[in-house]
């Protein structure tokens, strides 16, 4: 969505945008926003009072976001042209920008990506758009939109359509989502037709099926498909449904376009066992003596206990119906129980070690387990390596006490130059210290086990 990567020349300053700057009453809230005093004033405060202070808190917030997209920019250009200054290849230089920025935003490195991109964006091509983020006129997340619809485009072209629309700071006001976004689109495709052609292409490659976390154990898996697929699978499942409801089905459309989808993914039916190990961590006291200790299931998150207990009994135990309809024995498991115990005290899983540089099987699935999602702070991403926190070629053990589970993204990150970490000793929870190129430091500790 937005280049990282593009030759910037230096920021511009906003000329030729137009209106010129109004003041802002923004700044003199900065001290003392949260003293007792702006308290006091705002328990007491008419309700007219209380509308104009939520539309300066708003204008604050804005002008924070563009300040921030400056420092970003800023610092990206720092990082670069001290890597050249290195003698670092042009395709390697700001390694590691992006992890440092989303660390510092408290926000996931893959995050840290998309406002590194829309910060050079905004700072190098689109200075009224920038310009109307710092007054408070435009949010951040229109300035987004600005970006978005403008990432095919050539930068003078982009420019073009950034005075055009965001110039107009007037034109802004009372000026939704969509009708921004229209707006956007008439002035792309009148100054660049190739634009829509490209702007497809892009998105086309950028198609994926991700498995999100739902309330109530249930998950959101969305696909993102080109148009045509997209409306032939629902058309499908639809037909599908209407087909099975004039015969008699008693379960509700969304429910049988559901479960066809199920079905003609995997191949089972509703009845079916599903044959999986299934990675559901729970404690002996929640699996056998019918405690309310919560699971944890990798891919989703922390279940119900009686929710886990009734997942082990239905992958377990499927009764056979004979063709008579009598119920036959319960067929043998499709589940597979793995132990890990953890210890008395601290509730910490017990360590496992090898002697080889790439992590096995086993030891791989107890990082994992462990671990559960991508240890760098604020990134949920799922485990994808398992990382040495001592490199190997330095005599770091391919041990439980120096892996550590991360995702592809965070895993190169830590590659570039400036990047340290090491294990810290904490008798509670496998514990690690992230240090940055700028020498900022975070901690990362291992997620609390069911039952501890």
């Amino acid at each position: 969505m937005f280049e990282s990567n593009r030759d910037y020349p230096p920021p511009v300053d906003g000329a030729g945008c137009g209106n010129e700057p109004s003041s802002s009453p923004v700044t003199t809230w900065i001290a003392d926003l949260s003293s007792g005093r702006a308290l006091q004033e705002i328990a007491a405060d008419t309700d007219a009072g209380l509308i104009n202070r939520l539309r300066v808190l708003e204008e604050l917030k804005a002008a924070a976001a563009a300040a921030q997209v400056r420092v970003a920019a800023a610092f990206d250009a720092s990082v670069r042209a001290k890597d050249a200054r290195s003698g670092i290849p042009e395709e390697h230089q700001g390694r590691g920008v992006a992890a440092q920025i989303a660390l510092a935003r408290r926000e996931s490195p893959a995050r840290g990506g998309r406002i590194l991109g829309f910060s050079k964006a905004l700072a190098h091509e689109m200075p009224c758009t920038l310009r109307a983020l710092s007054e408070g006129r435009l949010n951040e997340w229109r300035a987004t939109l600005l970006v978005r619809e403008t990432a095919c485009l050539s930068v003078s072209d982009r420019r073009l359509v950034d005075r055009e629309v965001a110039g107009d700071v007037a034109g802004l006001e009372g000026l939704g989502d969509g009708r921004l976004i229209g707006r956007i689109r008439k002035l792309t495709y009148r100054i660049d037709q190739e634009a829509l052609v490209r702007r497809a292409a892009k998105a086309q490659a950028d198609r994926y099926v991700s498995c999100r976390p739902a309330p109530d154990t249930m998950t959101y898996l969305t696909g993102l498909l080109p148009v045509a697929q997209g409306v032939a699978v629902f058309a499908a499942l639809s037909r599908e449904a209407d087909s099975l409801r004039a015969r008699g089905d008693e379960r509700g459309r969304g429910q049988i376009m559901a479960d066809t989808l199920v079905e003609r993914i995997t191949g089972l039916t509703q009845a079916d066992r599903v044959p999986m190990e299934v990675q559901l961590v729970m404690t002996d006291r929640t699996l056998l003596a019918g405690a309310e200790d919560p699971a944890y299931l990798q891919g989703y998150g922390v279940v119900p206990a009686m929710w886990a207990r009734d997942a082990v009994r239905k992958a377990g135990h499927k009764e056979r119906t004979e063709r008579t309809g009598r119920r036959g024995a319960p067929s043998a498991p499709d589940l597979w129980l793995r132990r890990l115990y953890t210890a008395p005290t601290s509730g910490e899983l017990i360590g496992m070690d090898s002697k080889a540089r790439f992590v096995p099987e086993a030891l791989s699935r107890f990082i994992s387990t462990r671990d559960e999602t991508c240890r760098t702070p604020w990134c949920n991403a799922p485990i994808r390596h398992r990382d040495h926190i001592r490199p190997h070629h330095l005599g770091g053990r391919t041990s439980s006490d120096n892996l550590q589970g991360l995702c592809e993204a965070c895993n190169h990150a830590k590659e570039a130059a400036g990047w340290r970490a090491e294990g810290i000793d904490n008798p509670d929870r496998h514990t690690v210290a992230i240090t940055t190129p700028t020498g900022h430091t975070y901690q990362s500790t291992a997620p609390p086990l069911p039952g501890t």
